[in-house]
């Protein structure tokens, strides 16, 4: 069976409280909003019942953020692209922000599984003093299950329409780019942690960011393989190459909390569903 599933995330201010509203269609739930931190920021876990996709299926999800809101995104676990005969499965992320409003966008990471055939999408649009800091983890193959990436393919798009775009077409089948010392050198996890500003940082800012981000990198055992740059005024990036998730998505983490407590003067509060 083929899924087409959809869902609108909405993202308000009422009575003081962040409150989120959303409508679907197909497969795609949000659960019930929580509020560790306090009614300013809600916080919700975004499922997908069927647990992966398939050859054919699309997911389309467009989160909307109101002026002054702040809400918090993640998965309760990995999202998954599995074989496909040649129809190509397609997740589509759109994210919009307000003025003043605030999204953290965290799910688990995306496996593709061999012979896969994918594309995975994200767009992001930011009103002046609005702010994201999100991220994009890609897994190739099952490398604990000795389930190599030998086929297939992923389409990989991340964007600020007019500000900053990265895309990138992975075939399993490229072995220069696969094991290539100046591709991904043998490396099965490829992933990007962004921190994007509607307004332009001023000098010093960014670059205490810059510099929290490269404290964490140059001691980590993936320091090799990662690097953290400002391609424009109002978007940073982090990205690192791993073997496997496990160690990018720790260092995501920490370098996440610390760009949290310094930008937004919060604590690195990180969702419940991750300790369970």
């Amino acid at each position: 069976m083929v899924w087409h599933a959809r869902l609108n995330l909405n993202y308000q201010v009422e009575n003081q409280r962040c409150v989120a509203r959303y409508d679907h269609s197909g497969p795609l739930r949000i659960l019930q909003s929580l509020y560790p931190e306090g009614d300013g920021i809600c916080h919700n876990v975004l499922v997908h019942p069927p647990g992966g996709l398939v050859g054919g299926d699309t997911l389309e999800l467009h989160v909307s953020v109101g002026p002054g809101a702040h809400g918090l995104v993640t998965t309760p676990g990995a999202t998954r692209f599995y074989r496909s005969d040649g129809p190509v499965a397609t997740q589509t992320t759109r994210l919009n922000l307000d003025a003043g409003a605030r999204l953290e966008w965290l799910p688990l990471e995306a496996i593709c599984y061999d012979a896969c055939n994918a594309i995975n999408r994200l767009e992001l649009k930011l009103a002046p003093g609005a702010q994201c800091i999100g991220w994009d983890v890609t897994a190739l193959g099952l490398p604990h299950a000795q389930l190599p990436f030998l086929k297939g393919s992923l389409e990989q798009h991340l964007e600020i329409p007019g500000i900053w775009l990265e895309r990138g077409c992975l075939h399993a089948e490229d072995q220069r780019l696969m094991n290539g010392p100046t591709g991904l050198a043998g490396n099965r996890c490829l992933a990007t942690l962004f921190f994007a500003s509607g307004t332009p940082w001023s000098r010093a800012d960014k670059e205490a960011l810059i510099d929290l981000a490269r404290a964490s990198l140059q001691d980590h055992v993936l320091a090799p393989t990662g690097g953290v740059t400002s391609p424009n005024t109002r978007t940073l990036v982090l990205r690192v190459l791993a073997p496997t998730v496990e160690p990018a998505m720790q260092l995501l983490r920490t370098v996440r909390q610390q760009w949290r407590r310094h930008a937004w003067e919060m604590a690195g509060t990180d969702p419940r569903i991750w300790a369970m």
